[in-house]
C-alpha cells in the first residue's frame, strides 16, 4: 500500500467516538472523525473523549474502543502500572468503524481529488464498488455488520504503521478473519484495557518520619484503604464484547537508594497481608524489629537518601463468553527523601 494512501487512511480517523456509554471518568477530549453514529470531535489529546455532565458523567470511547474507568485509581498521585516482562499492549488493532454510507463518504473525495494516481484509485473502486469482492460498498448488508478498519496507540510512534490491511467487512456475530492480528475480540480489548489501569502513588509512611538515625531500624507501611483492586473495562458496544483487566496488590519493594542500608526483610519485599502493607509504628513497639521497614547503615550527611517504594501488581481479565486470564505483573513506584543523621553522644 503506497505511504500515501496510508497517512490519507489512518492519520484523520486514529480515534472515533463509536456508539458511546455513559462513564464516570475524568473529563478530557480525544482524536475523533467519521464515527459509525456520525459525531465527531477533535483535539490534541488521544484520552477518553466525550460530553461531560455537571456530576462529571461523561458519554467517552477512544480508539474504536469504549473504556470505562470508573473502578480505576484516582487522584494526583496516580499512574499506570509497567509490565515486569518485555511484554507490551497493542500498538494498534483493527475493530469497526464505518457502516456503507460512512465508508463511501470517507473513500469517494479521495478517489476524487486523484492526489493517490488513477492506477490506485482503481484498484480501490475494484475492491469496493465493483465486485472483487465487495459491490456498492456493501450498501445491501448496511444493518448486518460494519467496515472495520485500525486504530493506533495513542503513544505512537512506533507502531502505528503496523496495522496496514486495507477495510475490511464483518458481519455483525462472526468472528474477525483469521488472519487478522489484533483484531478485537475480549483478549485484546484486555490487553487495552490493561493499559489504561491507573494505580495510586506509593509514598511510604516511616517512623521516625523525615528524618531518621544511623542504626536505628526505620519502620515503614502504607494506607491499606489506597491499595484495593482497581479495574478498567474496554468493550466495542456495536459489537458487544467486552473485557475488565484487574489489577491487585501483591507486594511492596523498598529500595533504600544506598547499599549502606539493611531491609526488613532481608528481601526488602513486603509482603501484603489481610489487606495491609506493612504495619504501623506505635508506642512499644521500639524494641520489636518491623515486619516492613530499612535500617540505614551510614548518615547521608548535609544530603539524602533516595528511597523508592515500589508495589507489584497481579492483572487479571475476564471478558464475553466467560473467557479470562492472567496478564504481566505490573509495577508502580514513588522516590522520596531520606535524611539519616549521626547519633549524638554527650559526654559528662
Amino acid at each position: 500500500m503506497p505511504a500515501l494512501m496510508r497517512r490519507l487512511k489512518t492519520l484523520p480517523l486514529l480515534f472515533a467516538v463509536g456508539t458511546c456509554l455513559s462513564l464516570l471518568v475524568a473529563p478530557g477530549t480525544a482524536l475523533a472523525d467519521d464515527t459509525l453514529d456520525g459525531n465527531t470531535q477533535n483535539s490534541s489529546e488521544p484520552t477518553a473523549t466525550g460530553d461531560s455532565s455537571p456530576d462529571g458523567t461523561i458519554s467517552a470511547s477512544a480508539s474504536g474502543v469504549v473504556f470505562d474507568h470508573s473502578k480505576n485509581g484516582s487522584g494526583g498521585s496516580v499512574g499506570p502500572v509497567t509490565s515486569t516482562t518485555t511484554w507490551t499492549p497493542p500498538a494498534c488493532w483493527y475493530a469497526p468503524k464505518y457502516t456503507p454510507d460512512q465508508l463511501k463518504a470517507h473513500l469517494e473525495p479521495i478517489w476524487a481529488a486523484e492526489s493517490t494516481g488513477y492506477e490506485w484509485d482503481a484498484q480501490q473502486r475494484d475492491r469496493y464498488v465493483e465486485g472483487h469482492p465487495y459491490t456498492d460498498f456493501n450498501k445491501d448488508k448496511a444493518d448486518k455488520g460494519y467496515w472495520w478498519d485500525s486504530y493506533v496507540d495513542k503513544s505512537f510512534p512506533p507502531g502505528w504503521d503496523k496495522c496496514t490491511k486495507p477495510f475490511f467487512w464483518v458481519d455483525k456475530g462472526d468472528p474477525p478473519p483469521a488472519d487478522v492480528e489484533n483484531a478485537v475480540t475480549p483478549a485484546v480489548l484486555a490487553e487495552l484495557a490493561y493499559a489504561e489501569i491507573r494505580v495510586p502513588g506509593t509514598e511510604v509512611t516511616l517512623a521516625p518520619a523525615n528524618t531518621t538515625k544511623v542504626n536505628l531500624p526505620t519502620w515503614a507501611w502504607l494506607d491499606a484503604a489506597e491499595f484495593k483492586p482497581v479495574s478498567v473495562t474496554a468493550s466495542v458496544p456495536v459489537i458487544g464484547i467486552e473485557a475488565t483487566a484487574t489489577a491487585e496488590p501483591v507486594s511492596l519493594k523498598i529500595d533504600p537508594g544506598t547499599a549502606d542500608a539493611e531491609t526488613y526483610p532481608a528481601s526488602g519485599v513486603c509482603e501484603i497481608n489481610s489487606g495491609r502493607i506493612g504495619e504501623p509504628y506505635a508506642k512499644g513497639k521500639s524494641d520489636r524489629t518491623p515486619p516492613c521497614g530499612v535500617k540505614y547503615l551510614r548518615s547521608s550527611g548535609n544530603g539524602s537518601y533516595p528511597l523508592k517504594a515500589t508495589i507489584t501488581w497481579e492483572i487479571h481479565w475476564t471478558g464475553t463468553g466467560g473467557v479470562g486470564g492472567d496478564l504481566p505483573e505490573g509495577t508502580f513506584g514513588a522516590t522520596q527523601n531520606v535524611v539519616v543523621q549521626e547519633i549524638q553522644a554527650v559526654n559528662r
